[in-house]
């Protein structure tokens, strides 16, 4: 029976017609696809070759990747100041849109005094507050160094401008024990990001505590296994316990919507 040019039009038009709007439905869901930015130093992000991992890198597993992406912008050597000043965040707010989440670790390369030598070229001023002071670097170009906190205080601001979520973690603890103890960040910059979260709006997870928690647990002999090269910097294995304490942190924050896209 022949089939008129009309009716295999139409015939056409119903096959295709629920292809073309699951096309167009998927490429609506892939455009409005949250991404989740990790920005903070090694401890988030390693190059791995030397065996020293970033907990930055294994995180993602704990995510499922069908509803968020995963951008790790993290970078070795780098403090709150540098981060900034080498324009990494700049590039992070690039593409930042709203609905994304950001979730920040800064604190171990900020602890130099702050000057233009290669020892302090890193360091900030202590605290949260507004205090600063100018250096001038031997081009002539002067810059203005901030405390730690206003530092953090700026991530979250500029994030929030952009309708992100965002989410600050205090540092990893390092190995360093005192009397049984590992030595935690409670009176230094693990305070200040707590204090900077809170006098900003984001959420705080307490990855210092979280994770310090558990090597007293564990004991000085397992954790100095994590830690093959130095105090600060983990092998696989330690990332991946610190993966585990901020997705455990996460958690903790019942009203965080970054929750929804954990498996």
């Amino acid at each position: 029976m022949k089939i008129s040019e009309s009716r295999r039009r139409y015939f056409l038009n119903v096959l295709w017609l629920p292809v073309l709007v699951l096309f167009l439905t998927a490429f609506s869901l892939l455009q409005s696809k949250p991404v989740l930015y990790i920005i903070g130093d090694s401890t988030v992000r390693n190059q791995i070759t030397n065996g020293q991992w970033g907990w930055g890198s294994l995180v993602g597993d704990y995510f499922d990747s069908i509803k968020i992406d995963i951008s790790n912008q993290a970078m070795a050597g780098r403090s709150t100041r540098t981060f900034i000043k080498e324009g990494r965040w700049d590039k992070v707010l690039s593409t930042l849109k709203a609905g994304d989440f950001v979730i920040m670790q800064f604190g171990h390369n900020e602890g130099a005094k702050p000057d233009t030598s290669r020892e302090g070229y890193r360091g900030v001023l202590s605290g949260t507050g507004d205090e600063t002071i100018s250096l001038t670097w031997k081009d002539s170009t002067k810059e203005v160094v901030h405390t730690y906190g206003w530092y953090i205080k700026k991530f979250v601001n500029d994030a929030k401008a952009k309708g992100a979520t965002v989410i600050v973690a205090s540092m990893i603890p390092r190995n360093i024990f005192k009397d049984g103890k590992v030595v935690r960040a409670d009176n230094n910059f693990g305070k200040w990001a707590a204090e900077a979260a809170n006098a900003s709006g984001a959420y705080f997870i307490n990855l210092n505590a979280i994770t310090a928690d558990k090597y007293d647990a564990m004991g000085p002999e397992l954790v100095k296994t994590f830690f093959p090269g130095d105090h600060t910097h983990t092998n696989k294995e330690g990332a991946a316990i610190n993966a585990a304490s901020v997705v455990e942190g996460l958690r903790k924050i019942k009203d965080c919507s970054l929750n929804n896209y954990l498996k």
